[in-house]
């Protein structure tokens, strides 16, 4: 039981993380006009200052800044930093462009990335349904790249690099809260840059346009801080087979916004396409509950140790 136990006790923090994301795009639909890079930039600039002010708080800036001074946790948090920059910004520009079902399916593609990644990694074992649930899902993506090559590749971006930047931070040695510190402020840097360049010579909207505009930016730190740091803290507790089963929630809140209320195009490929990631999904989770249910029969049966 304690196995099982230790396998959902970041449970909590996985589906609270999954569930903001889910419902990002309401957010960053009232950004569009903005430039993507001007967005992610101020990102960075209010998630650093929200999460200085937290370590503060908490007393645990010397986590960070201890961090930082170890060169193979630096060489971790570089990494990881570089990939959710990049996940970051091809998001966003999805968002804006109305490809928010090519990033639902990219979410949807994501635990592939996890489960491929948690057996070479980390020695974690797929069984017969999970490899069942994987060639669905692949040929559903190959259904939808037939017919969608314009899109497919934020799909496919996004899955890899949300899937390896949860790798790395699971085999980074930093905790939640100082690991997400190293990684805004090895942004910083380039984020205060650009918004400076884009404050003197983007002619497009940004900070300072409207009061309403300047509120959305400065209110992404939080929207970006408080679902990373569920995420890490679920990341450093489940297996990342499991942590990917929960991760269904998110695309699928991405999904109904997609096509029930901002219309995007559902073409017959995307039908396929999502047909088959779903029967995916459905194995994913009978599996899931299947493998707690004989957890639970086994932990049951073990004779209690003799006194």
């Amino acid at each position: 039981m304690s196995g099982e136990r230790e396998r959902l006790k970041g449970l909590p923090e996985a589906i609270g993380a999954y569930t903001i994301w889910g419902f990002m795009p309401l957010f960053f639909k009232q950004l569009q006009g903005i430039s993507p890079v001007e967005i992610v930039a101020h990102r960075v600039v209010w998630s650093v200052l929200l999460i200085t002010a937290i370590l503060w708080a908490s007393r645990r800036l010397g986590e960070f800044t201890s961090a930082l001074a170890v060169p193979r946790i630096r060489r971790y948090m570089i990494a990881s930093t570089s990939l959710i920059a990049a996940n970051w910004l091809i998001y966003i520009w999805a968002i804006t462009n109305e490809h928010i079902l090519a990033g639902s399916l990219g979410y949807y593609i994501n635990p592939l990335i996890n489960v491929a990644l948690g057996v070479v990694f980390f020695r974690e074992r797929m069984n017969r349904t999970q490899m069942v649930a994987i060639v669905l899902a692949a040929a559903g993506v190959l259904v939808l790249a037939s017919e969608s090559l314009a899109s497919i590749w934020i799909s496919l971006s996004l899955a890899a690099s949300f899937g390896l930047y949860g790798m790395v931070r699971k085999m980074a040695p930093v905790g939640s809260l100082p690991g997400l510190a190293c990684e805004t402020s090895l942004m910083l840097p380039f984020a205060l840059g650009y918004v400076l360049w884009a404050g003197l010579h983007d002619p497009t909207p940004g900070f300072g346009y409207s009061t309403l505009t300047d509120a959305y930016l400065i209110a992404g730190g939080a929207i970006t801080t408080i679902p990373l740091l569920l995420f890490a803290s679920a990341a450093r507790k489940m297996p990342l087979s499991t942590l990917g089963f929960i991760q269904f929630i998110g695309p699928t809140i991405q999904f109904v916004l997609g096509v029930f209320v901002y219309d995007e195009p559902f073409t017959r490929a995307h039908a396929i396409c999502f047909a088959l990631i779903w029967a995916a999904v459905a194995l994913f989770c009978v599996d899931g509950i299947r493998r707690s249910r004989e957890a639970r029969l086994a932990t049951v049966e073990e004779p209690a140790p003799a006194s």
